[in-house]
């Protein structure tokens, strides 16, 4: 704490933020946390604007964590991408939402807008401007021997819409460009001025396979700007559902993994699990993914005794069938000679990245937001964080069928232990600031709100964990041969969604 302290002593404090500080700080104070950023002693959680000021939620030693403030009333702040670079496509959209310029950022071109919505700085000034085509400038690449090759927007299946500019020497990728935005939403702008219930609904809907996560990240936030707290029970409801959302996912992610070294057999088994789950999870909570369920307050569904027969059930079928699907992950000699050594990332850039979730415990990186800096009930969960060093493919899958093993125990615990008692607290109407963290799947999604007097959102910012992971892509696959691009992408498995809010 004793560097966010020393950053947030200078500035003015804000009374009414949640549970951790925020300050407004100057630009010195500012260049310091840049300097904290690029030496490790911190983490970048968000970075984010409104209309006069941008803010910077920091991550410290023991999992303080801080927001700092910094006033544009010109319209410029100083750039954080400059030094360290997970900063950089978040200042490029700041750009294109309110038209605040990051002084000295070495990259400028749009992010989100692709010239398309006929307006500038939506949440900004809100400028009309013409629609036509994309001027969008690639990073130039030179060599001999180099071609280029463009995957998408449009993909071959059910996927969402993201561009891959390869520049390949032979089948090896030399450098590899995305660019995203094509499924933007306008979530933060939709946001402006609705009340809270409208407010959770958009929440849970900005990346649909993480809806449990982003409910409860949304509801927390919350509950601290209005200094209340949900019941016992509504925060066990809550965590059995986000077990039941990481099981579904990571044993789709598992199946599809192996789907794209052409193991297709593996995909099947692992696809019908996932489908014992999400009709488990439409048993106990009325929808597949379980949406809308966790809200401001605390839930809007309980479980009843045949649910509780449901998830023991399932817990048996998973116990039964997975030993063997990870037997066979293990001894076939052809997929593990796709995953092992493929797509290595590097320990340093996982932490420069502050990479959560399997990409970032696959090299290294132990953070997880349930225990740091921690939430309830898993307090009072025994659980462990899955983390390896090989940082390949293999890893990442690995920490999968780990982090699978553990919530299958978390599950268990949470039926054992689920205290009786009400659903929901009444929220009061009042104005404050809140923030907060919750565990998706894919790793820490960040909220932050301010609520105006009526109760209603001033301003509201959600972060996926896609915004650093994205980025690791291009450096992950450099050196791989073009055919094993799926492949990493996969063992990423990032939003397109949630990015592109």
């Amino acid at each position: 704490m004793a560097i966010l302290q020393d950053l947030i002593s200078g500035g003015t404090l804000c009374p009414d933020h949640r549970p951790w500080p925020r300050a407004t700080v100057g630009a010195a104070q500012w260049e310091a946390a840049c300097e904290a950023l690029v030496d490790g002693r911190c983490t970048l959680l968000g970075l984010w604007g409104e209309r006069t000021a941008v803010h910077m939620a920091l991550l410290g030693e023991g999992g303080a964590i801080a927001v700092l403030s910094h006033d544009c009333p010109e319209g410029r702040f100083p750039s954080v991408g400059r030094r360290h670079a997970p900063a950089r496509r978040l200042e490029r959209t700041i750009a294109d939402l309110f038209g605040l310029t990051a002084e000295g950022a070495p990259d400028d071109r749009a992010w989100l807008d692709h010239g398309r919505w006929g307006l500038r700085e939506p949440l900004g000034r809100a400028q009309p401007s013409e629609t036509g085509g994309d001027p969008y400038e690639y990073l130039p690449v030179e060599g001999d021997g180099l071609h280029r090759i463009s995957v998408g927007p449009v993909h071959a299946g059910t996927i969402e819409p993201g561009h891959f500019r390869f520049t390949v020497n032979g089948e090896a990728v030399a450098r590899l460009e995305a660019r995203f935005g094509y499924a933007h939403k306008g979530i933060e702008g939709l946001m402006a001025g609705a009340d809270i219930a409208r407010a959770a609904q958009l929440a849970a809907r900005v990346s649909g396979d993480a809806t449990v996560a982003y409910g409860i990240a949304f509801a927390r936030a919350v509950e601290a700007a209005l200094e209340v707290e949900a019941p016992a029970r509504a925060h066990w409801l809550r965590a059995l559902m986000a077990e039941l959302e990481r099981l579904a996912n990571h044993l789709g992610d598992f199946g599809a993994i192996c789907n794209d070294a052409s193991f297709a057999l593996m995909h099947a088994h692992c696809g019908i699990l996932r489908e014992r789950v999400l009709r488990a999870s439409a048993a106990c909570f009325g929808h597949r993914l379980m949406r809308d369920i966790a809200v401001p307050g605390g839930v809007a569904g309980d479980l009843d005794g045949e649910g509780v027969v449901a998830v023991r059930d399932l817990l048996a079928g998973i116990r039964a069938r997975l030993p063997g699907l990870i037997e066979l992950y293990d001894n076939t000699a052809s997929l593990q000679d796709r995953t092992i050594g493929t797509g290595l990332l590097d320990p340093v850039l996982a932490r420069r990245f502050g990479a959560g979730g399997p990409v970032g415990r696959a090299s290294g990186r132990a953070f997880d937001c349930r225990r740091t800096p921690g939430y309830p009930p898993y307090d009072t969960l025994r659980f462990e964080v899955p983390v390896r060093q090989e940082c390949d493919v293999n890893a990442r899958v690995w920490v999968r069928i780990d982090e699978i093993g553990q919530s299958l125990s978390l599950v268990e615990q949470i039926l054992a232990g689920m205290p009786d008692g009400s659903l929901r607290t009444e929220l009061p109407t009042r104005a404050g600031e809140g923030m907060a963290l919750a565990e998706s799947f894919r790793g820490d999604v960040l909220v932050w709100i301010r609520l105006d007097g009526a109760g209603r959102v001033a301003r509201c910012h959600l972060r996926d964990p896609s915004w650093f992971q994205w980025p690791l892509i291009e450096a992950v696959v450099e050196g791989n041969i073009v055919a094993d691009f799926p492949l990493c992408n996969k063992s990423f498995n990032c939003s397109y969604s949630g990015h592109d809010l």
